[in-house]
């Protein structure tokens, strides 16, 4: 069986507008016909998101009960079973609750990967495992839920997802990232301007890092033509 493929969207931070971006992407693929499901999407209560998934199949979610609290997670059972060309699994870090067949979402998109369903899905900078020291450095902000490098590493397409950080806290203060009741809170944390001008640095070399190392496997034994600095344009 040919292994599915995965797409990275991929961000330094949220509100980029990398599921945004993920579900435009979704739509035009099932326009052309292929057969796209949605998994799991975190709207974040975003109008603009939302609206998106109201056009593609949607899988219900599974249901767990934990600790007296019901929680809604992937249903990767569903998914195995419904089996599309396509599959969108949003927030690729994610660590499922407690009674869940895998502990955590990228291993979920591993047995979808291997059953030969394509999946979409999205990452900020900060979860990369290799690159936890220096984020932690940079906010000051302890990030738990990480992925290993292989999986990015390994990834068939990372498509960029970015916006000019000035432009990101001008999304903040009009409350299309978080609730205006946390903007403030958000602020005083990971969204300084400082802070966020450095992760997209970091964001836009590992992009650029990511693009080289895809062009150098695919060109296998032919002649590179690839120098070790790039820039990403």
């Amino acid at each position: 069986m040919k292994k599915g493929q995965l797409k990275i969207y991929f961000g330094y931070a949220a509100g980029v507008g990398k599921t945004f971006a993920m579900l435009e992407g979704a739509l035009e693929a099932q326009e052309s016909g292929i057969d796209v499901v949605s998994g799991y999407i975190e709207p974040h209560n975003r109008p603009e998101t939302s609206k998106l998934i109201e056009g593609l199949e949607t899988l219900p979610l599974k249901k767990i009960n934990y600790k007296g609290i019901q929680l809604k997670e992937f249903n990767l059972e569903e998914a195995l079973i419904r089996r599309p060309q396509v599959i969108l699994v949003d927030e690729l870090a994610h660590t499922n609750c407690h009674g869940s067949r895998n502990k955590k979402r990228f291993q979920d998109i591993e047995e979808l990967l291997k059953a030969g369903i394509d999946v979409f899905t999205t990452i900020n900078i900060q979860h990369l495992e290799g690159l936890n020291d220096v984020i932690e450095k940079i906010t000051g902000i302890i990030v738990n839920e990480k992925i290993p490098d292989y999986i990015f590493e390994e990834a068939d397409q990372i498509e960029l997802i970015d916006i000019e950080p000035v432009d990101l806290l001008e999304r903040l203060d009009k409350g299309k990232i978080y609730q205006l009741n946390k903007v403030n809170q958000a602020k005083e944390n990971f969204f300084t301007l400082e802070k966020l001008i450095a992760l997209r640095e970091i964001t836009l070399r590992k992009t650029a890092d990511q693009v080289n190392k895809s062009a150098i496997r695919k060109a296998q034994n032919k002649k590179s033509i690839y120098a070790k600095e790039h820039v990403l344009v």
